[in-house]
């Protein structure tokens, strides 16, 4: 399977419900307001959502951290969310170590921003060096 279309399906579903949230709530909540509206519309088009899942690091077999995804769809697909004026490099960094440190592959970073953004990230679980612990 090609990268580009990993889970390409399911990303564009979850895109049409980040659209339909922006559109309904608009600019200038707090981040929590956005997650809490999407994991209630994920939800009831039946997808599995889990907020705030606890993602641990390893290195060297030693865990060294943890961070909660702010979304995580049907074991699959991160999302990251963000209510800032745009994207920034940073952002997707955060994303693409999230991706790194689990064996999931696809992430969307949804900005709730002045203008709906958001951007596709992907992480092939066979170019992952960080490995859980034994």
């Amino acid at each position: 399977m090609l990268k580009e279309t990993k889970h390409n399906e399911l990303t564009e579903q979850i895109i049409k419900v980040f659209y339909d949230v922006y559109n309904e709530l608009g600019f200038g909540f707090l981040e929590k307001v956005y997650q809490n509206a999407l994991y209630l519309e994920l939800k009831s088009r039946g997808f599995k959502v889990e907020a705030q899942k606890q993602i641990k690091v390893h290195f060297k077999g030693y865990e060294v951290g943890e961070y909660y995804s702010d979304l995580t769809v049907n074991d699959a697909i991160i999302l990251e969310l963000k209510a800032a004026e745009g994207i920034v490099v940073a952002f997707e960094n955060q994303l693409v170590n999230y991706l790194r440190a689990t064996n999931i592959e696809v992430g969307l970073l949804l900005n709730f921003g002045k203008k709906p953004e958001l951007r596709r990230k992907l992480f092939d679980n066979d170019k992952k060096k960080l490995k859980k612990s034994v």
